[in-house]
């Protein structure tokens, strides 16, 4: 009997067991797995193949959330009262089976690209009609594996011809082909293997394979047009195109059909879908309102306005941009701009999910996951800021914190090998510069760097204890003590495999103008693994797939948040070796994907509050654009040239807290003096004793109002989001005359209620702009919303966590701040007092954070905010987001 692939083992074993009641466990899957292995031809690793088997069994995905528009009246159940053969869906979620998806996750999967295909049109009606839709999914979690999903629904619905847009990478676009090929089309697209059946075209007789007119090679272009000539209604078949989001490319796609299918400039009898992967870059229109759209936004709406019958349906993880698209934007030739008007769907994330939340949110696994990067470091390009990285030769030495990376990523592998995953791809990711020049010269010397422990390896391995007397033997010990201790291994296993290990390592440069590919689907064509170190800028940052990302190092830094997110090649899914992946990042980095983290969250709550509330998708861009935190996400980059910007702001269901410090102790002193004033009448009324401090109910707005007016935060930025609040609450005030006050007192031993002072809480700050940072722009503790609840109002926070968990099950069963805020219902005040931890003076520093409720039509309130706000909150502009490629010569400097 031959050697069957872990794959087909893997995905034999979860069907057999995925349906079972209840779920078995790992030591049972293995048990089947030894039983099993003899009769079905499989000599791999029992160990992974029942990791990876439980891994599936596990993972469940919720239905997701859709708001809907209703200008246009359309019937979303077309797709149940419709006969139709779906021919080709159930040939890619049978090849998902194959690949090791359990059941219960492509049944999932199948019922929510339904979902989604009802949101669009019904091919078949005869009047001309175009939809345009949002799908928001999360960074590295199966877009593409749902957006072929509905694809496929598609061409089974009867839509003609189908375009995908995949990013603005030749990288991207040749990965997402391969996977089209895959999964729709059936016939391998490669000049290596052309015409040869892949994926669903080995699992079903007589496969109706759609028509590609591109390749993993070539994208469409003037010659491809040329060469292909007539009608899309020539073909039988639907017809499929995979481009790169390019101008040159669009423009011949638009000739092509202008100049062969058009009649009159129309063209009337094909159903199109467009499918936008990474909608948020590039394809939003971002110039003034006197100006022309820009030019890549232009021709995606001008091959739209071609068809009568069209679809556009844009796929994001952060869908900021498309939010503030102006929905009533409109260009005589180009029609309608980018706009979700019909339909925004949010995406639940499988359980499985190694995303945002588990590396930066939550403490236990942020703490194993994360490694901060020092500061102090002075060799290499650490010790300069991102503008200055550009100036990296090789020959300068490697910081020590990318060298510890590659020593942790040179002991994961061995782990990695010993847990029987030699044929799993293992990478990672170092992105430091967008330059080309810095990507070589870093290549360089991870290259001479990988050659000496090498050679060290092959001299010192076999000697047992003394590998240690050798610098990197030494150090590859130590980075195996400090990161994988507690791996269930031990280092003499290790350095058994460490000369397997080093001999596998590849390196490659990736970036617009490198000829190397990152192909992982060749190593699985010749059933093994690739084991690479990839190096490179933008080309990493969005998109692009890092098969088995275990290790990743980051220097690029940028304050744009939806770059910064996309940038996060690490999220995705870990199966068999979640608990060996490290992120280095600079601290700034990390609070800022802790921030954008929790906003993402944040808007993605405010999709399902607005679905109970029946809103629409222009009602809840309306909402997203009064609330200039997550508009700055976007936006940020317009404000480079001006002055002042007058924002709406709408501050319903937020936390605005003073996160950004003074220094100045008398200034501190005046702050604690005004808090003890407030205290020792009470705010108007008498305290109840909390867990941690003293609540007083019901107080007076006005009472707070006056507090606030004397609260001197020192910094400009925080004057101007305590002129926020106080607007805010005086528009609330009819609403809410009185709300609640928290002091909230920290275990310090240094308060003293009879004197009116805070026991205040030890926290780590970095200086910053002048005063103190708070630690991911956070100064109350999560759960502190919660102290001075009543039962019934504890009790109707659960009833909110309950609610969210039927509407998507994989949220979590406790409840959070969200769900606290929601059960008070009422403006909350909360006033703490900081000590600076390791401050020669132990300084004690007031904070102050304001905390509304959810109101359905809140008031907005206007607010100028400038530059020095800009910085003093978010930090510099160093990263140009709209920067498309790598380049050759240092960046221009930002103006």
């Amino acid at each position: 009997m031959g050697h069957l692939p872990e794959r087909n083992f893997v995905a034999a074993l979860t069907a057999a067991v995925s349906h079972l009641d209840p779920l078995p466990t790992r030591e049972n899957v293995v048990a089947k797995a030894q039983a099993w292995a003899p009769f079905l031809g499989y000599d791999g690793s029992l160990e992974s193949a029942g990791d990876h088997a439980m891994v599936s069994v596990n993972t469940r995905m919720g239905a997701g959330v859709s708001i809907v528009g209703r200008e246009t009246p359309h019937d979303a159940e077309w797709v149940q009262k419709k006969e139709i053969a779906w021919v080709y869906s159930d040939a890619y979620e049978k090849l998902l089976e194959q690949e090791g998806w359990s059941g219960s996750v492509v049944q999932s999967l199948s019922d929510v690209t339904l979902r989604i295909l009802g949101n669009l049109q019904y091919p078949a009606d005869p009047d001309s009609w175009d939809r345009r839709g949002l799908v928001i999914g999360h960074v590295q979690s199966g877009k593409t594996a749902n957006y072929l999903g509905v694809v496929c629904r598609a061409a089974d619905a009867g839509y003609k011809f189908i375009i995908i847009v995949a990013g603005i990478h030749n990288n991207l676009r040749s990965q997402t082909q391969g996977r089209a090929d895959t999964g729709f089309v059936g016939r391998s697209s490669s000049p290596k293997g052309q015409k040869e059946a892949v994926g669903v075209g080995t699992l079903v007789a007589d496969f109706p394979h759609p028509i590609t007119l591109t390749n993993t090679v070539s994208d469409f272009s003037a010659r491809t047009a040329e060469v292909t000539g007539g009608q899309i209604n020539d073909f039988k078949k639907p017809v499929v195109v995979v481009i790169k989001k390019n101008i040159s490319t669009l423009k011949a796609l638009y000739k092509w059909l202008h100049d062969f299918n058009a009649k009159n400039g129309q063209i009337g009898d094909v159903p199109m879908l467009l499918i936008d992967d990474e909608a948020d870059n590039a394809s939003v229109d971002t110039s003034r309102e006197d100006v022309n759209p820009t030019k890549t936004n232009f021709h995606l709406r001008r091959i739209l306005s071609l068809f009568s019958k069209s679809c556009y349906v844009g796929y994001t993880a952060t869908p900021f941009a498309n939010i503030f698209i102006n929905p009533d934007a409109y260009d005589q030739e180009v029609r309608d701009d980018l706009f979700p008007k019909d339909f925004i769907y949010s995406l639940d994330a499988p359980s499985s999910y190694f995303g945002p939340e588990k590396v930066f949110l939550q403490e236990v696994s942020s703490a194993r996951i994360l490694r901060p990067r020092q500061v102090d470091e002075v060799t290499g390009f650490e010790h300069v800021g991102i503008a200055d990285v550009d100036k990296y030769e090789g020959g300068d030495p490697l910081p020590e914190s990318l060298l510890q990376a590659l020593d942790a990523f040179f002991v994961a592998k061995c782990i990695r090998l010993i847990r029987g995953q030699a044929n799993k791809h293992c990478s990672m990711l170092v992105n430091v510069s967008a330059r080309v020049l810095v990507q070589q010269s870093v290549k360089g010397e991870i290259s001479r760097y990988r050659k000496l422990v090498q050679d060290a390896v092959l001299a010192n391995y076999a000697l047992g204890d003394g590998v240690n007397s050798n610098y990197h033997m030494a150090r590859l010990n130590a980075a195996f003590e400090r990161e994988y201790a507690d791996a269930k291994t031990t280092w003499g296993e290790v350095l058994r495999h460490l000369p397997d290990a080093l001999q596998v390592v590849r390196l490659f440069v990736i970036n617009s103008k490198s000829d190397e590919v990152l192909d992982y689907a060749a190593y699985d064509r010749e059933g093994e693994a690739l084991t690479a170190i990839a190096i490179g800028g933008l080309s990493l940052s969005r998109g692009l797939t890092l098969e088995g990302l275990t290790i990743s190092y980051m220097h690029r830094t940028t304050s744009t948040y939806d770059t910064l997110m996309q940038m996060g090649r690490w999220f995705g899914y870990r199966p068999g070796y979640e608990d060996l992946c490290r992120v280095y990042l600079p601290p700034q980095s990390i609070e800022w994907y802790a921030y954008i983290a929790e906003k993402t969250e944040d808007l993605r709550d405010q999709i399902r509050r607005m679905r109970r509330q029946g809103k629409t998708p222009k009602e809840f861009g309306l909402y997203m654009e009064t609330h200039p935190d997550r508009l700055l996400i976007t936006a940020q980059n317009k404000m480079r040239h001006t002055q002042d910007v007058e924002l709406e702001r709408n501050l319903s269901g937020s936390l605005i807290e003073t996160h950004r410090l003074p220094k100045d102790t008398a200034l501190n002193a005046a702050n604690e003096a005004l808090i003890a004033e407030y205290w020792r009448i009470g705010f108007g009324m008498q305290p109840e004793k909390t867990d941690k401090g003293w609540i007083f109910r019901n107080v007076a707005v006005n009472t707070v109002l006056e507090f606030l007016t004397k609260y001197d935060p020192s910094l400009e930025a925080m004057h101007i989001e305590i002129k926020s609040v106080r607007d805010f609450l005086h528009e609330l005030a009819p609403q809410f005359p009185r709300m609640d006050v928290l002091l909230i007192e920290g275990p310090a031993g240094d308060g003293e209620s009879a004197e009116f002072r805070l026991g205040s809480q030890e926290r780590t700050m970095v200086e910053h702009e002048g005063g103190w940072k708070m630690p991911k722009d956070r100064v109350a503790s999560r759960g502190d919303e919660k102290l001075g609840l009543t039962d019934e109002q504890l009790a109707l926070s659960n009833e909110y966590v309950e609610r969210d968990h039927l509407e998507d099950p994989l949220r979590s069963e406790k409840p959070s701040d969200k769900h606290f805020r929601e059960a008070r219902n009422k403006p909350l005040l909360m006033i703490h007092s900081i000590r600076v931890k390791g401050s020669d003076e132990g300084q004690r520093v007031p904070a102050i954070g304001v905390s509304f409720p959810y109101v359905d039509g809140a008031p907005t309130v206007k607010v100028k905010v400038n530059m020095v706000w800009l910085k003093q909150m978010r930090g510099s502009l160093d990263d140009n987001p709209d920067d498309e490629e790598d380049y050759d010569e240092p960046a221009p400097a930002l103006g």
